[in-house]
């Protein structure tokens, strides 16, 4: 009983804190989505006069990011919002009428206008609740020093002497409950518009979706067994060889001791020396499944120390606050060595730059350098093997290498699975 008590305590507890954290997210995106309203209104009134059609396209883009910013806030908090566009042509009059007759175009519409208004109120209310609620219930401790006549609670009302006092507490009682009783329900009323306008609508084709999450996870399969196999080969071929030597000397230097007692120390110091090497190997090879410098150093330290072991001159800057999954770190470790090493054999670069951000759940990795350029995924240069990766993650892969340099590769791996 006492167990069940607790879990319903646990949880009043914390569904006012999850509403409280979807509210602030939602205020966030509903800031983004009032100014991209407001600076669609600007382009309107350009089109008007005959200048502003060239920006439309770029506006409608700046939409679109938007309201994927909102599908990926949605998708943590509950079921996956499927971001329903078609890729991009080039050209700004094709992206204009691929953008007209898309239907998610007008549904991206409407809920940046309900989300700019509706969603921003709720959000600015919803993250005021506690700073109301910590005002109010604290009054009493600082209200003896404020002028005579200016003590008033959050709404305004005076609150003079020890009754203004207990109508503050009160007031803050009120504020509390609020939050508790309202918050969840005013973050689902947040977050309905997105979830009912920013899904795809029935009738939309998810066919190429589906296929690119089919590749996406075949691919990831394919990397998965071919790690299998490296580390197979490496156990075969290396550790394994190494032993099966410790056993033959071992053997031959116990028939050394009952022979040649004096010939028996060389073979024991070969057979320890095997011994060595072996477990120098299997330690590579534990290694490269998970590297410990990712768990002792954190990210940021691990992609230091791969960038002091490289030959080219590198310079890391990495913003990565919070933890993420290990899968995630481990991929952009992997990114990184590979990108390294392909700099180091290839590229002739005098200097490379490692550039890592985390922006809310993006990890967003940029390596440059300023070799001879011309790098490109048929060459077998490992580039292949860093896009299953992070297409494995529903990640992104863009690579810039025009002859003559630089070398640019970007990489955005989101850090919710």
């Amino acid at each position: 009983m006492r167990g069940g008590n607790d879990g319903v305590i646990g949880r009043a507890l914390r569904d006012p804190i999850d509403a409280l954290r979807r509210l602030v997210g939602g205020l966030g995106t509903a800031t983004l989505a009032l100014l991209t309203a407001m600076g669609l209104v600007v382009v309107g009134v350009l089109c008007l006069v005959g200048v502003g059609l060239p920006l439309l396209p770029g506006a409608l883009a700046t939409v679109r990011a938007v309201a994927d910013r909102e599908r990926g806030r949605l998708s943590r908090w509950g079921e996956e919002v499927i971001s329903p566009y078609a890729p991009w042509p080039s050209g700004w009059s094709a992206r204009l009428r691929a953008a007209a007759a898309d239907p998610a175009t007008a549904r991206d519409l409407r809920w940046l206008a309900t989300h700019a208004l509706f969603g921003f109120v709720l959000g600015l209310f919803g993250s005021m609740l506690p700073l109301l609620a910590v005002r109010d219930l604290t009054f009493p401790l600082y209200s003896w020093a404020l002028p005579p006549g200016e003590a008033t609670t959050s709404v305004g009302l005076p609150a003079d002497g020890w009754t203004g006092a207990a109508a503050s507490v009160l007031l803050g009682v009120g504020w509390v409950a609020i939050a508790v009783g309202l918050g969840p329900r005013m973050a689902r009323l947040q977050a309905r518009p997105g979830r009912r306008l920013l899904r795809p609508h029935p009738g939309v084709d998810l066919s190429a979706r589906v296929a690119e999450l089919t590749a996406t996870r075949a691919a990831a399969l394919d990397a998965h067994t071919a790690e299998l196999r490296r580390i197979e080969r490496s156990l075969h071929d290396g550790t394994q060889n190494r032993l099966v030597g410790v056993v033959v000397l071992l053997g031959a230097a116990r028939r050394a001791l009952r022979n040649d007692p004096a010939g028996a120390d060389g073979a024991l110091e070969q057979a320890q020396s095997a011994a060595e090497q072996a477990l120098a190997e299997l330690r590579a090879v534990v290694r490269a499944i998970l590297p410990p410098v990712l768990e002792q150093r954190g990210l940021g330290g691990a992609l230091a120390a791969l960038a002091a072991g490289c030959a080219v001159p590198c310079r890391v800057s990495a913003d990565v606050p919070g933890s993420r999954p290990a899968s995630v770190d481990a991929t952009a470790y992997f990114v990184v060595a590979e990108a390294l090493t392909n700099i180091s054999k290839h590229s002739h670069a005098r200097r490379a730059t490692v550039d890592v951000r985390q922006t809310r759940d993006r990890l967003r990795l940029r390596i440059e350098d300023d070799g001879r350029g011309g790098a490109d995924e048929e060459s077998g240069s490992g580039l292949v093997g860093i896009r299953r990766r992070v297409e494995a993650h529903d990640g992104r892969v863009t690579l810039s290498s025009p002859p003559g340099g630089p070398t640019i590769l970007d990489v955005e791996l989101p850090c919710v699975l």
